[in-house]
């Protein structure tokens, strides 16, 4: 049960997420001043995102994700790598509709394509699986740093035509025009938008390859900590509170540093990005496993919120894609309407919608059915297939 509630911990984390990426456009994800900044609690919001909430439920998804397929790759006795090709390449068909149809951000892509590596690493000792965590946050940082160090160095002596100060104020700062773009793109028909991501497919896949250090060192720690029992909830409390202290020790004043240095430079799009993407892995990957062992630690009591938490997570695959439902119908053009009408305080509250109505409807379903429809349909496609 407790690795359940982690599950579902991390489909709420991932909706506080979310919802930035519906509600706002896309240079306001990681940049207050682009859009939605309108009084004090929008900065706050974006504070405590930045240093609690963002990437750090990606990787404790991704964590448990590793830990999953390792589960599977042991118990499977005859053709076991090929099974798991077959489970990676339905759920990176599951993603792509989902990337089509409701949210570009998806991360099922994502993880289908570092879980193709997954096989490999399956006879590693837990710290072989964590001094390759380390290598590939490395990575991460080193060809991150290749691509928004010109940018950073541009900003610092003030050259602001340049094509790299361009990129980045384009993509994660404030420039007018790419804002406007971005208005027009969030308030875009259906059937334009299935059509726009469709054809952009092929492109799509230099940023699902960038991904593919991060999110398999996260698998890499999660297949470790299960070798390891942790993840099957067999450590002691005071183990496990004692190295998520640690964890927070090291991660938040780091973050908390970084956050500083991004108001610093007034938001510019060259510091948000390095920031948010790049120089905050490390940290990130630290909270996210501070998170884990905290939840471990109190799960295990087994109260109403931890029964409550684990059905979300027995439904994941379900819960994950219904969110975006939920918001789809909130902020596109053919639901309510409401993308670019609110403010960056208000779309973290209404994130709290599709949560509240996980936690209602997963464990009625549970008792109804066993198993949710898109993990039924995961299983059913990766059997038909092997």
């Amino acid at each position: 049960m407790a690795l359940d509630a982690l599950r579902g911990l991390a489909i709420m984390g991932i909706a506080w997420m979310n919802v930035y990426a519906f509600a706002l456009p896309l240079q306001a994800y990681y940049n207050p001043t682009a859009f939605g900044l309108e009084s004090a609690p929008d900065r706050w919001v974006w504070l405590a995102s930045f240093v609690f909430v963002e990437d750090k439920f990606r990787t404790l998804f991704a964590m448990l994700f590793g830990a999953g397929c390792l589960i599977l790759l042991e118990k499977d006795q005859e053709h076991p790598i090929r099974a798991h090709a077959v489970r990676m390449g339905v759920l990176f068909l599951i993603g792509l509709a989902h990337s089509i149809l409701l949210a570009s951000n998806d991360v099922l892509r994502a993880y289908a394509i570092a879980g193709l590596a997954l096989p490999i690493m399956r006879g590693f000792t837990p710290y072989a699986l964590y001094a390759i965590a380390i290598g590939l946050v490395a990575v991460h940082i080193g060809f991150g740093m290749v691509a928004f160090g010109s940018g950073i160095l541009d900003f610092y002596q003030g050259r602001t035509g340049t094509e790299a100060s361009l990129f980045m104020e384009r993509n994660f700062g404030s420039d007018a025009v790419a804002l406007r773009s971005s208005m027009a793109l969030g308030e875009e028909g259906f059937i334009d938008r299935i059509a726009r991501r469709a054809s952009s497919i092929p492109s799509q896949f230099a940023v699902l390859l960038s991904s593919v250090p991060i999110n398999l060192a996260a698998m890499a720690i999660g297949m470790g900590l299960w070798r390891q029992r942790m993840l099957a909830g067999e450590w002691r409390t005071f183990r496990l509170q004692r190295l998520a202290g640690v964890c927070a020790l090291i991660s938040i004043p780091a973050l908390l540093l970084l956050a500083w240095w991004v108001g610093r430079s007034g938001f510019s799009g060259a510091v948000v990005g390095a920031a948010a993407l790049v120089l905050s892995a490390p940290f990130d990957t630290l909270l996210g496993l501070a998170y884990a062992m905290l939840v471990m630690a109190f799960a295990n009591a087994a109260g109403r919120s931890t029964k409550g938490l684990a059905a979300v997570g027995r439904l994941s695959l379900t819960n994950y894609i219904t969110t975006s439902v939920i918001f789809a119908a909130i902020f596109a053009s053919w639901g309510l309407g409401w993308f670019g009408r609110v403010s960056r305080s208000e779309a973290f509250l209404i994130s709290f919608i599709p949560i509240g109505l996980a936690l209602l409807w997963s464990p009625l379903w549970l008792r109804a059915f066993g198993q949710g429809p898109l993990e039924r349909l995961w299983r059913a496609g990766a059997r038909a297939l092997t």
